[in-house]
């Protein structure tokens, strides 16, 4: 009797095509090309390369980019996150007047500053935090700021420190529901940013924060996050589609459908939000000049 092979099912199941929805132009233009240099000539990071942002051609074109201090080697692995992980290097304190430079020649209204987390560091990197906000607003005190932090562990005098720069808004992301956490954040709380949000709040910034979609939630936890946020004092919410970086990273669970984001921003603002930016394409430093 002929045997035949036994075929094991693949582990992996394939990846997903995009819908039409979401997808983008290639970056090219003259803007693009000005900020790319400016970047490489002040040896800056941004989110946008380390990031893989898919709004990258159209935030350039117009001039304007994310920039990621402290490094572009984190301490946390998030299963959804392209930044690398690993041991940083020492931080470059000549970085805030180099990223204040750029800012000033690329003559930018609204900054947008991130950084990796710096768990090693007995102060996440407030510090450096703070130099830079003051830096910017020395040399184009007409800018104004979001600075979109990391989790400090509930290290409330290091935030204190690293939001009283001047800084306009504070954003701080959730990314995704409380039952994903473990899966999506395995280094963070849920209940503690939500505490750092509060704690934004309390010491008189407009906040914000951000999460994503796609990984696996239900929409009785997209209403109940956003409730949890409303009640811990934000401001201000984004809400986007979530993209696989690599096949190393948490895969795509659902594609929304943007009438479904749609209808979360109606929900949001409903809820008490000051302002809901929901869209397929939508990152938490996306249109950021909409939400000072």
């Amino acid at each position: 009797m002929l045997e035949l092979p036994i075929v094991q099912p693949d582990a992996t199941p394939p990846k997903r095509r995009k819908p039409e929805w979401l997808r983008v132009k290639l970056p090219i233009g003259t803007e693009y090309k000005k900020v790319r240099t400016l970047v490489d000539e002040y040896q800056l990071h941004t989110i946008c390369q380390s990031g893989n942002c898919p709004n990258m051609g159209e935030c350039w074109g117009a001039g304007t980019a994310t920039f990621m201090i402290l490094g572009n080697t984190c301490t946390r692995s998030c299963s959804f996150c392209a930044v690398k992980t690993g041991r940083p290097n020492e931080y470059d304190e000549d970085e805030p007047r180099r990223v204040a430079e750029a800012i000033f020649l690329m003559k930018v209204k609204h900054a947008v500053i991130t950084s990796v987390n710096r768990d090693e560091l007995k102060d996440r990197g407030a510090e450096i935090w703070y130099q830079t906000v003051r830096a910017v607003k020395e040399i184009s005190p007409a800018t104004t700021i979001e600075t979109l932090i990391p989790d400090v562990k509930g290290t409330w005098d290091a935030l204190e420190r690293m939001i009283s720069g001047g800084q306009e808004v504070v954003s701080h992301n959730m990314e995704t529901v409380e039952s994903l956490y473990r899966k999506v954040r395995p280094q963070a709380k849920y209940q503690r940013s939500l505490d750092q949000i509060r704690c934004i709040k309390e010491f008189g910034k407009r906040t914000k924060s951000g999460i994503m979609l796609g990984l696996g939630e239900n929409r009785d936890e997209v209403l109940k996050i956003m409730d949890d946020l409303v009640a811990h004092g934000c401001d201000v919410l984004t809400l986007g589609q979530y993209l696989q970086p690599t096949p190393m990273h948490i895969q795509v669970a659902e594609f929304i459908h943007p009438d479904v984001f749609a209808e979360y921003r109606d929900i949001g603002l409903a809820k008490g939000f000051d302002f809901v930016e929901s869209g397929p394409l939508v990152r938490s430093s996306y249109h950021a000049e909409r939400h000072v």
